[in-house]
């Protein structure tokens, strides 16, 4: 078993930044989840900070916590109506957005994922979408 992080077998900030860039280009057509962001038309703001804090969630640099502090999910987002249908909602489109990205080109040529990694990754966006749940 490797002691790689799962920053690292993702293939690194490379990975986070596509990840948050596919997630984003997604919200942008989902006037639901829009209408929560207080500058719709710039949401490359967000996707950096959803990038430094997975980065830094699976084991990249601390980047996020050294900018912002602490995370604090639940605070941060408690302004933010969440119920199911919302949590559902970011679900989808997070899951979207691994499958876009889930294929990583290296040197060697395209890879996927592996099953395992998705799916840790997966499991994460379910626990951590409920936990923001404040409706």
């Amino acid at each position: 078993m490797s002691d790689a992080t799962l920053f690292d077998r993702v293939g690194g900030t490379e990975f986070f930044q596509r990840l948050a860039a596919a997630f984003y280009a997604s919200v942008r057509t989902d006037p639901v989840l829009l209408a929560l962001y207080p500058q719709p038309d710039d949401l490359d703001g967000a996707a950096q900070r959803l990038a430094l804090f997975l980065m830094q969630y699976w084991g990249g640099p601390t980047t996020y916590s050294d900018e912002r502090g602490h995370p604090r999910l639940r605070m941060r987002h408690a302004a933010y109506p969440i119920d199911e249908a919302m949590r559902d909602r970011w679900l989808s489109h997070m899951n979207a957005a691994l499958d876009v990205c889930a294929t990583v080109v290296g040197q060697s040529g395209a890879d996927r994922l592996s099953a395992e990694v998705v799916q840790e990754m997966r499991d994460y966006f379910v626990r951590a979408s409920d936990h923001l749940r404040n409706v």
